[in-house]
């Protein structure tokens, strides 16, 4: 008898070998785990995994309920103003790309028109880095929240802080210059506390 062992077998024989040890250790495991002695830290005449309604009424300027004393994490609408100002750019900006890329993909446009579309998609995307650029380097600075709105004829800015001082303004200035092309007129930049 010839007997040759190819890859097949080989694999098969791997697969055998490595299902039996998996099987021997689950059943070691699951064996050792038998013995586990029972405690009492259940409490009796409570009802795990019950709903409860939880609002923030009575909620101070601290975030600090009247009686218990306990805290509470409270959104404010600065940070609810960010948070829903980043989802509607991305929703107009998703807007935008969908529209962009519908109109390049008919075929009744001619080369001209689909040249003008490319170019706008080129801006949007190059209008999309800077803002990210922009917002990474200001928050680097050391500001909390910002918001910048970007395109190729003005910027602004949108910073979550307790009071600008002339150097901050001027630190977010030079790092709009610096990326854009933007004259400083055309940046406005408005902090909200």
């Amino acid at each position: 008898m010839n007997m040759i062992i190819g890859k097949r077998q080989i694999i098969l024989a791997s697969l055998v070998v490595g299902l039996g040890i998996a099987v021997y250790l689950n059943w070691q495991y699951s064996n050792a785990n038998m013995d586990l002695a029972a405690t009492e830290a259940i409490e009796e005449g409570t009802n795990y995994g019950e709903a409860q309604y939880v609002d923030n009424q009575g909620v101070g300027e601290a975030g600090i309920i009247g009686d218990d004393q306990a805290q509470v994490a409270v959104t404010t609408d600065e940070e609810t103003f960010f948070v829903e100002a980043k989802l509607s750019r991305q929703k107009a900006r998703d807007k935008a790309v969908e529209t962009l890329a519908t109109m390049l993909s008919d075929a009744s446009l001619d080369a001209q028109q689909k040249t003008d579309l490319a170019v706008r998609a080129t801006e949007l995307a190059k209008s999309i880095e800077v803002e990210g650029k922009i917002e990474n380097m200001i928050k680097a600075k050391g500001f909390a929240e910002v918001m910048v709105y970007y395109d190729a004829e003005r910027a602004d800015v949108i910073v979550k802080t307790d009071g600008l001082e002339a150097a901050q303004v001027s630190q977010i200035k030079d790092i709009i210059l610096k990326e854009s092309e933007i004259a400083p007129e055309k940046i406005s930049i408005v902090e909200i506390n």
